[in-house]
């Protein structure tokens, strides 16, 4: 018998990655994927699985009750994965609305409809998993890790916003028993990132000669998780975390942005052509005014998935981040299609001619 699971942002980074393994090693699952297609949300991240009879995709907005509601009870959804949500710090400063509406008022949109569609019944085998972020736990001294009770302390509009969500998932296990799990990780970087983000944003403009902008002194710290390890990590706690627990996923990679973007200019320079002139990719770094509020370090005690789940991360950062410049290097139009915007354009008409022709019947 098949299971349903609905993975919301499922066309993003994270989502799209999940997905594949999902679907790679979890032979009953029917995954429906629910994505908004907004800037970062691409299809073509999964377009080799369009006609599988295990992979719906649905475009729709989280937001939408009507719409969430009417998939829950269509597909008899079993398990919901929450990735959806507006995750860039720089876009959030600028427009925090987007962010207050996505990811607070769509999670609550999610958890009533699951609620509303397991009343009643017995939860024995359905899961709401909420992902969310280490910046809801603010910034960290130069010593120190995150843990599962370290007090939230968010400091830009995203990590407020996805505070807000963690605590409305805490709040409909308490109040109505659902069976909610969640998992605050570190920094993700892997295949089919949306190059806004500091690694695949060095990688392409260092590809091409251009400057990499580092912010400030380059000093500030992030763990980072490959993303391969973050989806197992999903999969190992849907299948044995306890429900109203959460569980910290981060990488033991502690590294300085400066750190990562000077690793990233010497495999470009021993992987592709060199420079015009032979100059190193290091002298295209250019530091910039610090973004607003930027918080100084994270890290993340991965202790309590180590030791209740047995999960550890498979890549150390060295392996991870080889494979992530050699993917990036061999999908080239991948990532000028996201660039120039074409694949946005593309899809949005693709998926915006199915619905009128399914409105008008044909």
């Amino acid at each position: 018998m098949s299971h349903t699971v609905l993975v919301t942002g499922g066309a993003g980074f994270i989502g799209s990655n999940f997905v594949r393994l999902a679907l790679g090693t979890r032979p009953e699952w029917h995954v429906v994927n629910l994505d908004k297609l907004t800037y970062a949300g691409n299809p073509a991240n999964l377009a080799d699985l369009e006609g599988s009879p295990r992979y719906t995709f649905v475009h729709g907005d989280i937001c939408d009750g009507e719409l969430v509601h009417g998939l829950f009870q269509r597909y008899r959804i079993r398990t919901v994965v929450h990735f959806a949500a507006e995750s860039h710090v720089d876009r959030s400063i600028a427009g925090p609305d987007a962010f207050i509406s996505t990811n607070v008022g769509g999670t609550f949109t999610l958890l009533e409809a699951a609620r509303r569609a397991w009343l009643g019944e017995a939860h024995e085998d359905c899961r709401f998993l909420h992902v969310s972020t280490d910046e809801v736990f603010g910034s960290l001294g130069p010593d120190g890790f995150f843990t599962e009770t370290t007090a939230y302390a968010p400091r830009s509009p995203y990590s407020a916003s996805k505070a807000a969500s963690d605590h409305l998932a805490r709040a409909w296990f308490h109040t109505y028993g659902l069976p909610v799990l969640l998992t605050n990780c570190s920094n993700n970087y892997g295949p089919y990132q949306f190059p806004e983000k500091l690694i695949p944003l060095i990688l392409n403009n260092a590809r091409l000669g251009r400057a990499l902008p580092v912010y400030g002194d380059g000093q500030n710290v992030r763990d980072w998780l490959y993303v391969g390890d973050h989806c197992e990590a999903i999969l190992r706690v849907l299948d044995a975390g306890r429900p109203g627990e959460s569980y910290n996923i981060g990488g033991h990679n502690e590294k300085k942005n400066l750190e990562i973007v000077e690793l990233l200019c010497d495999l470009l320079d021993r992987k592709v052509a060199p420079l015009p002139g032979g100059a190193p990719r290091r002298t295209l770094i250019t530091f910039v005014r610090d973004r607003q509020g930027h918080d100084r370090r994270y890290a993340i005690d991965a202790g309590r998935i180590r030791r209740e789940l047995g999960w550890t991360p498979r890549f150390t950062f060295e392996q991870g981040i080889e494979q992530t410049v050699d993917w990036y290097l061999s999908h080239q139009s991948w990532l000028d299609g996201v660039l120039d915007g074409s694949y946005q354009k593309y899809y949005e008409g693709m998926y915006g001619r199915r619905e009128a022709a399914q409105e008008s019947g044909q």
